[in-house]
């Protein structure tokens, strides 16, 4: 009966705990909100600064990557999908690009800040969580390229566009609880940034962005089916190209995941905070 109790009330004691640090960061996001703005127009400003093409690198890269895999896909490896492929690549790519563009700058975001993170005081999520801002804008860019193509290949939108915002918050979400994670993980050991491109590469061929997983059977293929942002990729193909709602079930299962993702990875985030300035 005592130990009983005793358990308890340390649940109790570590709930608080938790609850405590919770207030206390959305109250500093709230107190530091410019920053985070200013921060996120100074990381555009710089990104973009002495770049010849700017903006256009948005756009140039996954139109790109869309012409080679659908040269591999429509000539030497014929792939079936229910939409002309082009358009079906262009979709997958626009969106992972934002996604591994965004945990790319996050992982670095840190160490590339090293004299604000040792010198001033403020939370220091601002810098991943502004790395996710930033390629919001170039996915906003690139969109424009999906409107051109849609309309080229006669692709009408549906009323079900309206579930993109749902799909980008949850991208968002999951973005910035990883982005959290390898941020903090590379001002630790700064080989993280190296192997995450090899995660990322890997990721990319796991994950629905220029093929179906559902071509893929087998136990690889229900393995490739637990990835989190397969049924969101998924998700935008069927609202946008195919007017189609989108698997509810997976993306409510994957929208619980990316905000357990997000709270854990914050949560530690904030309790290593007081170490990063002997990292940096």
């Amino acid at each position: 009966m005592i130990n009983s109790l005793s358990t308890t009330r340390s649940v109790a004691a570590m709930s608080s705990a938790i609850l405590s640090d919770f207030r206390e960061m959305l109250a500093e996001q709230a107190e530091y909100r410019e920053l985070l703005y200013q921060m996120t127009a100074r990381d555009l400003l710089v990104r973009y600064k002495q770049s010849v093409m700017g903006f256009g690198w948005a756009v140039f890269m996954p139109l790109v990557n869309t012409v080679l895999f659908s040269v591999i896909f429509t000539r030497v490896a014929p792939l079936k999908t229910d939409v002309p492929y082009p358009v079906f690549a262009y979709t997958g790519l626009l969106f992972w690009n934002c996604f591994a563009s965004s945990l790319r700058f996050a992982v670095i975001s840190l160490s590339s800040n090293a004299v604000l993170v040792t010198k001033i005081y403020f939370p220091r999520e601002i810098f991943p969580f502004s790395a996710v801002l930033v390629c919001l804008v170039d996915l906003a860019v690139g969109s424009s390229v999906l409107v051109g193509m849609m309309f080229y290949y006669h692709v009408a939108p549906s009323w079900t566009v309206l579930y993109v915002p749902l799909l980008l918050l949850i991208q968002v979400i999951f973005t910035a609880g990883i982005g959290l994670f390898v941020a903090m993980a590379n001002l630790f050991l700064r080989d993280v940034k190296y192997l995450f491109e090899i995660v990322l590469t890997v990721w990319m061929f796991a994950t629905s962005v220029v093929y179906p997983i559902g071509e893929v059977g087998g136990r690889l293929g229900m393995v490739l089916k637990l990835n989190p942002m397969t049924p969101i990729i998924d998700g935008y193909r069927a609202t946008i190209l195919r007017g189609q709602p989108p698997d509810l079930v997976a993306i409510s299962v994957a929208g619980a995941l990316a905000v357990v993702t997000l709270a854990v990875g914050w949560l530690v985030f904030h309790r290593a905070e007081y170490q990063f300035a002997e990292n940096a």
